[in-house]
C-alpha cells in the first residue's frame, strides 16, 4: 500500500512540475532582446547599412576602375572595365530589389502607425536606389517590382522616363511628410540618429530634409536634357528660390555618410579584406594620381600609399586600358591605403561638395543660386578637403591647375568644375560615371590596349539570368531600348 502511495505521489508531483513548465514554457523561450513585432525601427538599421556597403563596394569593384581611378596590375585577355568591356548584370540589380523590397515593407509598416517619418525616409531611400538602377540599365521594374507576395514573379520593365517623373514626385512628397519636431518613435536610424529630439527639435529629420532636396537637385540636373518634356529648368528654379521649403546641404555636418563604427555589426565592408585583393593587385592611374601629385593634394596622404623612387616616398600610378602584354611588377606603385579599411566616413551617398559643384554647374548656365560658379568651386574643393579630414592648404586655390578661370569658355569652365567633381566622387557608388555620361567629363585618355571597336560605355546590360527568369519583358524592354549592349544610351543620355 505505502508503493502505490509513494508512486501516487511522484505521479502528482511530476504532473505539477510539468504544468508549471508548461506555463512558463513561452516566458522561458522568448528572447528579451528580441523585438515582439516588426516595425520600421527594427528594419531601418540593417537597411542603410547593406545598402550602402553595395554601392561602397561597386564604387571600388565598377567605378573605379571604368572612371581610371585605378587599374588591375595585369589583365590579360583583352577584357576588364579598363578597357570598356562591362558584363552583364556588372551592378546592383539583385542586391537593391532585396532591399528595395525592405523598403516598401518600412513604408507600408509605418503607414499603417501613422508614422510621416519613416515613410520619408522610406522614400528617399527608393528614390535614391532606383536612380541609380535605372541609370545603371536604363528601363527597369518600378511599378511592378517587389510584388512577389502579391504573386507578380514577372514584373514589366517601366521606361526610365516614367521612372524619373515619379521619383521626383516621391522626393517632394517626402520633403513634405517630415516632421522636424518629432522624434522616430522606434529609433534605428543610423545615419542622421534621428532617434531623439534636442529641445523641440529633430536635427537628425532637419539632415533627412536636407539630403531629400539636396537628391532632388542631383537628378534633376542628371536629367536636364530632357527640359522640353519635364519643365527641368522651372522645377530647378522653384527650389533654388525657396530655401525654406527646399532646404539643402549647409555644411558638412548635413552630409548623406552612414559611419562605420566598427562594433558589430557595422564595421566598413573591407574591414577584412585580405592585401592581395585590397591593393597588391590594384594600383591607382597616372591620370588620377599625376594631377593630384601636381596639385599637391593632401587627399593622397589618406587615400594612396606611397613607393620609394630615388630615396624619395612617391605616389606613383600606372596606365590604364593598357596592353595584355603588359604587367606591373607588386608593390612598384601606389595603391589604397590600409587606413581606408577601417576609415568610419566611407558610407558616402552624397556629400556637401557634390552639392556645390552642382550649383556651381548650375550658376555657370544662369540659373541664380546666390554665388558664383567661382565660389561654388572653391567651396566645393573645399568641402571635400573637410570630408576627409583637411584643412585647405593655403594657396591651394590660386594655384595653376586649380584656380578659376572666369574668363574661359562655357565648356571650359565645366571641364574644370566636373574635373574636381570627379575627385569628390572618391568611393560614391556609380556617380562619377553618370556624371561623364552626362557631360562628357572629365576627359579620359585612351588606353593603347582598348580594342578600336570598344566605345566607352553608357549603360551595363541586364543581368543574363532574366532571360529564363523574366524573358517576355526583358524582351519588351531591350526592343524599346534599341538593345541590350554596353553602347546603347539611357533617355537622359540620348
Amino acid at each position: 500500500m505505502k508503493k502505490y502511495a509513494l508512486n501516487y505521489y511522484i505521479l502528482l508531483l511530476l504532473m505539477v512540475l510539468m504544468s508549471s513548465c508548461a506555463k512558463n514554457f513561452e516566458s522561458l523561450n522568448t528572447d528579451p532582446n528580441r523585438p515582439k513585432e516588426v516595425n520600421p525601427g527594427v528594419m531601418l538599421g540593417q537597411l542603410q547599412y547593406r545598402i550602402v556597403s553595395s554601392t561602397v563596394t561597386a564604387a571600388r569593384n565598377f567605378t573605379h576602375e571604368l572612371m581610371q581611378v585605378d587599374a588591375p596590375r595585369s589583365s590579360p585577355g583583352g577584357t576588364g572595365l579598363h578597357r570598356y568591356v562591362v558584363n552583364p548584370g556588372a551592378g546592383v540589380w539583385s542586391n537593391f530589389y532585396s532591399y528595395l523590397t525592405d523598403i516598401e515593407d518600412i513604408y507600408k509598416i509605418a503607414d499603417q502607425l501613422n508614422e510621416p517619418n519613416y515613410k520619408a525616409i522610406a522614400l528617399i531611400y527608393k528614390a535614391w536606389s532606383y536612380s541609380i538602377l535605372t541609370d545603371l540599365y536604363g528601363d527597369v521594374p518600378f511599378s511592378e517590382a517587389t510584388k512577389a507576395t502579391a504573386g507578380n514573379f514577372q514584373p514589366a520593365f517601366d521606361k526610365q522616363k516614367d521612372i524619373y517623373i515619379k521619383i521626383l514626385a516621391d522626393l517632394e512628397t517626402a520633403n513634405d511628410l517630415i516632421n522636424t519636431s518629432k522624434a522616430l518613435t522606434y529609433g534605428g536610424d543610423i545615419l542622421y540618429n534621428a532617434n531623439t529630439l534636442s529641445g523641440s527639435v529633430n536635427p537628425g529629420m532637419v539632415k533627412w530634409k536636407r539630403f531629400c532636396n539636396s537628391l532632388k537637385l542631383r537628378l534633376l540636373l542628371r536629367i536636364s536634357k530632357r527640359n522640353d518634356e519635364l519643365n527641368i529648368n522651372n522645377q530647378i528654379t522653384t527650389m533654388l528660390a525657396d530655401p525654406v521649403k527646399y532646404p539643402m546641404f549647409a555644411v558638412n555636418a548635413d552630409e548623406a555618410i552612414l559611419k562605420f563604427t566598427g562594433s558589430f555589426p557595422y564595421f566598413n565592408p573591407y574591414y577584412n579584406a585580405r592585401q592581395l585583393d585590397w591593393r597588391d593587385g590594384t594600383y591607382f592611374t597616372k591620370f588620377f594620381m599625376d594631377k593630384m601629385n601636381a596639385d599637391n593634394d593632401p587627399r593622397r596622404t589618406l587615400w594612396s600609399t606611397t613607393v620609394t623612387v630615388g630615396g624619395v616616398p612617391s605616389y606613383v600610378g600606372i596606365e590604364s586600358g593598357y596592353p595584355v602584354t603588359t604587367e606591373y611588377q607588386v608593390g612598384r606603385n601606389s595603391s589604397y591605403s590600409d587606413v581606408l579599411k577601417t576609415y568610419v566616413s566611407m558610407g558616402i551617398m552624397m556629400t556637401l561638395s557634390e552639392l556645390e559643384f552642382i550649383k556651381a554647374e548650375l550658376a555657370l548656365k544662369g540659373f541664380i543660386t546666390g554665388k558664383t560658379a567661382r565660389q561654388h568651386y572653391e567651396a566645393g574643393i573645399t568641402a571635400s578637403m573637410v570630408q576627409w579630414g583637411f584643412t585647405l592648404p593655403t594657396g591651394y586655390l590660386s594655384q595653376s591647375g586649380v584656380a578659376y578661370d572666369a574668363t574661359a569658355t562655357i565648356a571650359k569652365q565645366l571641364e574644370q568644375i566636373m574635373l574636381q567633381k570627379y575627385y569628390a566622387y572618391f568611393f560614391v557608388d556609380y556617380q562619377s560615371w553618370f556624371e561623364k555620361r552626362r557631360t562628357g567629363y572629365p576627359i579620359l585618355p585612351r588606353g593603347a590596349g582598348i580594342p578600336v571597336e570598344n566605345k566607352f560605355p553608357s549603360r551595363v546590360p541586364y543581368p543574363t539570368y532574366l532571360q529564363s527568369l523574366n524573358a517576355e519583358n526583358l524582351s519588351k524592354a531591350v526592343t524599346s531600348m534599341g538593345g541590350d549592349n554596353s553602347d546603347i544610351k539611357v533617355w537622359w543620355e540620348k
